[in-house]
């Protein structure tokens, strides 16, 4: 394992995407349908990105259709996902242990069922959990108070920059994904 072991975490959260499996998700598909529910509200989102999507539809009031639509996709991704090698550190931690994802929960829960994560795994906080997401600190501070710790004596391990700076913000230890696999 990559993790720092002279140091003792009381708790250890995980990014979901990247860092112990990967999702199996048609992001076309997903954007593809993404339009259409802004379409449906009668609005042109031209060329956007799905990210940019995403940001924009709390202003044209379809939040919640794009999130159940893509909800959806991650779910059906999570049920095909490949389990990357980092996830069979989860079982080995003697403190709670949660995961902070971008992703749908629901997703989330879908592939730590897939992959025999979900006993290991103490409390889910994804996209949909707050009203904020990563990189504001809140969705990973809110896991870390859901297991019962304080940020100075967590960790937050991850795979992307986005991670890292979320990690920076909360005032919590990072570990980088030393081999995110296939």
């Amino acid at each position: 394992m990559s993790i720092r072991s002279d140091t003792d975490y009381s708790a250890v959260v995980y990014d979901l995407d990247g860092t112990l499996v990967r999702l199996a998700v048609n992001w076309n598909a997903a954007a593809a349908d993404a339009i259409d529910v802004f379409e449906a509200a009668g609005v042109d989102v031209g060329d956007a990105d799905l990210w940019s999507l995403f940001e924009r539809a709390p202003d044209h009031g379809v939040d919640d259709d794009l999130e159940d639509v893509l909800a959806a996709h991650e779910r059906r991704g999570a049920e095909r996902s490949i389990r990357l090698p980092h996830a069979d550190h989860v079982a080995e931690w003697d403190v709670p242990v949660g995961v902070c994802s971008l992703n749908a929960a629901s997703a989330c829960r879908v592939a730590l069922d897939r992959h025999d994560l979900s006993s290991h795994v103490d409390t889910v906080v994804g996209r949909d959990s707050l009203a904020t997401h990563k990189p504001h600190p809140g969705p990973l501070l809110t896991a870390i108070d859901r297991l019962g710790a304080e940020p100075s004596s967590a960790l937050f391990v991850g795979d992307t920059e986005r991670d890292e700076r979320t990690a920076a913000r909360a005032d919590v230890d990072f570990e980088w994904v030393d081999d995110p696999g296939p």
